[in-house]
């Protein structure tokens, strides 16, 4: 067991850093990324760029290694628990594992390979709420071309594609009035917005694309007819005409909808990302598939509805296939994370550092 890995992982997920909260976390890795010898440095949005020179390699030419510091919900106060091989959280939080497990093994492939190319590590902020420290990288910092994201849950898949995301905040209004006395003076701005998401097309709607109402906001006592209401909706696919194709007809039919409610309304959409896709046979899946063979698992690819800093990378140019960390249920209570793939994504990262060397 790699108890100096697990025992750093343990202490890194204790670091609060939902997003938006991670400066403490990111002035943590700064001191272990100088420790093993990187140039380490924060960007103007907090980002964090270290670089390492080879070791026993004429290489010349770097590697991206990537996570993001940041996690969801609930994850202060995150107490872990190792039992039986697994490690969970003893509390009612999140573990962290994502995507604390891939810089935790990381650090530790980083300390131990015996070889390695240049390396260059970005560890982002606010992926969680939409990518935003990947976004707002300094990419003048990064000359890699290729690289590796450590943010995909199982080992024996690589993600080399991931979807157009378009979020759609909605805010209706109406006009307020008492609901007993004199309720057909009113405009109920939650009827409105609950007549529109009614008539909007939501779930899976083909293999590819989805789309989806996650939050209702409105209405502020129970006796009086609502004036205003909000909610927020998205859409994504992996072909980017279909996602914008399907975000556009949202905010035709929420229009079409509240304004024959009598409200009226303003809807703000954010293409937070745009549908792009690595080859199957790309250096960076052919190395990992290579590695991971190491460790007795055969990869697949996959691609992915969900979405993550790969897009961001691969749209500037930087070839970046995403790798398994381990983490199982993230996002829930119920995450966890199991040493044996933890020791595992290990083994691959060496590897990766090996082969990338050659």
């Amino acid at each position: 067991m790699a108890k100096r890995m697990i025992d750093q992982f343990m202490k890194m997920v204790q670091i609060g850093s939902e997003s938006g909260n991670e400066a403490e976390f990111i002035e943590y890795l700064m001191e272990e990324f100088s420790r093993i010898g990187a140039d380490a440095r924060k960007d103007a949005y907090g980002n964090l760029v270290a670089k390492l020179p080879a070791k026993n390699s004429r290489s010349r030419e770097a590697i991206l290694l990537s996570c993001h510091a940041d996690t969801v919900k609930p994850g202060i106060g995150i107490k872990p628990k190792l039992v039986k091989g697994v490690i969970r959280s003893a509390g009612e939080t999140i573990l962290g594992a994502d995507d604390k497990a891939g810089i935790a093994e990381m650090l530790e492939a980083l300390r131990t390979a015996k070889v390695r190319p240049p390396v260059e590590v970005a560890i982002s902020r606010q992926e969680e709420v939409g990518l935003h420290g990947v976004k707002n990288m300094d990419f003048r910092l990064l000359h890699a071309r290729r690289g590796f994201l450590l943010d995909n849950d199982t080992l024996d898949t690589i993600v080399i594609g991931g979807p157009s995301y378009f979020a759609i905040d909605v805010d209706v209004k109406g006009r307020s009035a008492h609901a007993g006395m004199e309720p057909e003076k009113g405009i109920n701005a939650i009827a409105a917005a609950a007549k529109a998401i009614a008539a909007l097309r939501l779930g899976r709607l083909d293999h590819e694309t989805t789309a989806n109402v996650g939050v209702i906001q409105g209405g502020i006592i129970r006796n009086g007819v609502p004036a205003a209401a909000s909610f927020l909706a998205e859409c994504r696919s992996l072909t980017h005409k279909k996602a914008l194709a399907l975000a556009n007809e949202m905010e035709r039919i929420i229009k079409r909808e509240v304004k024959a409610a009598g409200a009226s309304v303003v809807i703000k959409t954010d293409n937070l990302c745009k549908a792009v896709q690595i080859a199957p046979d790309a250096w960076t899946v052919v190395t990992a598939q290579k590695a991971l063979k190491t460790v007795g698992i055969k990869a697949r690819t996959t691609f992915i509805t969900g979405f993550t800093d790969a897009s961001i990378y691969n749209n500037h140019g930087i070839e970046m296939a995403v790798v398994g960390i381990g983490a199982r249920n993230e996002h829930s209570t119920e995450e966890h994370i199991h040493i044996a793939d933890m020791e595992k994504a290990l083994a691959m990262l060496i590897e990766i550092l090996r082969l990338s060397a050659a």
